[in-house]
């Protein structure tokens, strides 16, 4: 079995980090909030093997990737720049594109932005929202939504405060929201996306008793180590550019996935239970999709939680989209 390669290229102006495997035609992935590469673990070697050159890269932010100092420098034009790039980099035409997450909207705008490049998209977790041109800002839709209450994209919004929540303990921040969003929580220690005024953000979680079945302490480890290094800064940027990439994306608005395309979802994921009526419409914004599976009693971080069925997936669409 091939082992996992990791190397730095240049791309947009910036240092990546990436982690590939395999060899044939190109699948990217492209992970989460608070992730790296390293959520594709169970992904790497199972594609390589199907046939694939995959590759996990560290999004900007993240990881062993640079981290820019400016909010601004993590809108999702840099980012999808820096996919590109990528792609550039790997001198190949054209990739399969996989996002989870935050990793996921990455994925639907390489795909909507460079159809030439990446001609199919894998959604993990996070349905595909297209945009419509009577929509406002997101913070102001996200304040009338919440009402009296906090919504925690909100609450990263003030630039530092989350920061030193999530970096007081790293390790038992990283531990919280794995478990409370994840299918293994009951749903009493569940994650809440809303909250009280009087609450913090980890207010909202619970710390396990015992590590889940998919995390061991040796994965908990590694997360911990990465994000001591970087803080948390570079993922919650991507929140702070919500009206940002509002304001530079309006030119999307209406436009649909064309690509062959799979979502997969956990049916205890609140991301994906917050937005049933996306996944419900799927078949009309993602016209050429080729299937949509909800996975029951799985949360938030689903390739770690499932990864046999999420291989067995993905290896299936990606064997027709290659």
């Amino acid at each position: 079995m091939q082992t996992i390669n990791h190397r730095f290229i240049e791309t947009n102006g910036i240092k990546m980090h990436i982690a590939e495997q395999g060899r044939g035609s190109l699948a990217i992935l492209c992970h989460g909030f608070p992730e790296c590469w390293y959520s594709w673990r169970h992904q790497l070697a199972a594609l390589a093997e199907a046939g694939f050159h995959v590759v996990a890269p560290d999004l900007r932010g993240y990881g062993q990737t640079d981290r820019p100092e400016s909010v601004e420098a993590y809108n999702i034009l840099q980012l999808t720049s820096d996919i590109v790039g990528l792609v550039h980099v790997l001198d190949r035409e054209q990739a399969i594109i996989v996002g989870h997450d935050q990793g996921a909207t990455v994925a639907w705008h390489c795909a909507l932005l460079r159809p030439d490049l990446f001609k199919a998209i894998a959604l993990l977790s996070v349905p595909y929202r297209a945009r419509a041109w009577e929509s406002k800002p997101p913070t102001e839709i996200l304040k009338r939504m919440a009402g009296e209450q906090q919504f925690y994209m909100l609450y990263f919004q003030e630039p530092g405060k989350a920061e030193a929540e999530l970096e007081a303990d790293v390790r038992k921040s990283l531990n919280m929201m794995l478990y409370s969003a994840s299918g293994d929580a009951p749903p009493e220690k569940r994650w809440r996306f809303l909250f009280d005024q009087t609450e913090k953000f980890l207010d909202t979680m619970t710390e396990p008793e015992q590590l889940p079945s998919w995390l061991s302490e040796q994965d908990l480890d590694f997360l911990t180590q990465e994000f001591e290094r970087t803080g948390f800064r570079g993922g919650l940027a991507r929140y702070r550019n919500l009206d940002r990439d509002w304001e530079l994306t309006s030119f999307l608005s209406g436009a649909k996935l064309q690509q062959p395309a799979l979502f997969v979802g956990g049916e205890l994921d609140a991301v994906v239970m917050r937005n049933r009526d996306l996944v419900n419409n799927l078949e009309k914004t993602m016209p050429n999709l080729k299937k949509k599976v909800l996975l029951p009693n799985t949360g938030h971080w689903i390739q770690q939680e499932r990864s046999t069925e999420i291989n067995r997936l993905l290896i299936e669409f990606l064997a027709i989209a290659a």
